[in-house]
């Protein structure tokens, strides 16, 4: 697969395509039909936040909700409705800006953050129906201020709000994960150092004219230790495997969506599972999206935590640094890096 320069190969947003009524580029065609028809993952547990460090039945539902389906729905986890309500509308308000007012914030050369789509990093790459805006958001002083929106006025104090909030959430669900494997306190959190990453990333999909041949987001599993998802509060996109059978995952309006990310699944030697997700596209209406990645310090080396290796379960993993630097290369080649450092 040859590699190209990504400063060569920009594109324009989707939101451009449509509006200039251009063709359906090739490249945005996926590779063979995408299944619409398939069942709603109902039976993802529903974790009451609240109560992890007080109910072992709490903890119990835990572990089994990573150790089956890698993902949870976290509610009542002290971020109130409204504010999500908020964090969603500042989100639609911006992509729906002109694009003279959202490139003031556009992705420039090879970096991934900003405005735009993603980089085109190989000749034959497939092309997500998504325009994004990535924005590193912790730790503080690695913020990328001009690519952070003044416009809506109030995007940026949302934004810093919310980082706070998803950090003593973060915080909260690692111990009880920590817990939920009967292991010390600060097994896992203390792997995170002090340079712990977190960022964000706004996903818009525009309604699409071929839903069933055209992905928004390709096949991949998180590179990051935990992944908290502000869903799109009515409509539907994301899907999960399981089992080698995709699934709808809800929408509920109230909760986050919590997925453990390849970090977690290194971490607890395979015990946590990172899963495969996608997001599909909609005919008729479009979607919103906010996806916060929370990785470790990436000088910190991250491998199984001694305590789950033994006979019966052998380590699975190596030791893994700057984990989060190779992996856009495999995503965009449809390829799993934590693949590559399997045991």
């Amino acid at each position: 697969m040859a590699q190209v320069s990504p400063s060569s190969a920009l594109c324009k947003t989707v939101q451009q395509l449509i509006e200039n009524g251009d063709e359906l580029p090739d490249r945005y065609i996926w590779s063979g039909p995408i299944d619409l028809n398939v069942p709603l993952a109902s039976d993802i547990p529903v974790i009451d936040v609240a109560h992890l460090s007080s109910s072992a039945t709490e903890l119990l539902r835990l572990r089994s909700a990573l150790t089956s389906w890698g993902c949870f729905q976290a509610v009542k986890h002290g971020i109130d409705a409204s504010f999500l309500d908020e964090v969603r509308r500042l989100s639609t308000e911006f992509f729906h800006l002109p694009i003279t007012e959202k490139q003031k914030c556009a992705r420039q050369g090879d970096d991934y953050e900003g405005y735009g789509t993603d980089l085109v990093l190989f000749n034959n790459q497939s092309l997500d129906w998504n325009d994004r805006l990535y924005l590193q958001v912790a730790p503080d002083h690695h913020h990328k201020l001009h690519y952070w929106p003044l416009n809506p006025q109030s995007f940026r104090k949302v934004l810093h709000d919310y980082t706070a909030k998803l950090r003593q959430l973060e915080e909260q669900l690692l111990k009880a994960m920590e817990k939920s494997l009967s292991l010390a306190e600060g097994s896992f959190l203390s792997k995170f150092g002090d340079e712990q990453s977190m960022f964000a990333r706004f996903n818009y999909y525009p309604p699409c004219s071929k839903p069933d041949q055209v992905l928004g987001l390709k096949p991949h599993a998180d590179g990051s230790a935990m992944t908290i998802v502000l869903q799109d509060r009515d409509v539907l996109g994301l899907q999960i495997l399981k089992d080698s059978q995709w699934y709808w995952v809800p929408t509920l309006p109230d909760a986050l969506l919590v997925n453990a990310g390849d970090h977690l699944e290194i971490m607890s030697n395979g015990i946590y599972r990172s899963p495969v997700h996608r997001a599909v596209t909609n005919s008729e209406r479009e979607r919103n999206s906010l996806a916060v990645f929370c990785s470790p310090d990436p000088e910190k080396e991250i491998e199984p935590v001694e305590e789950l290796v033994d006979e019966e379960r052998p380590r699975m993993f190596k030791t893994v640094r700057n984990y989060v630097q190779t992996y856009f290369h495999y995503y965009q080649q449809g390829k799993r890096p934590i693949d590559a450092v399997r045991i």
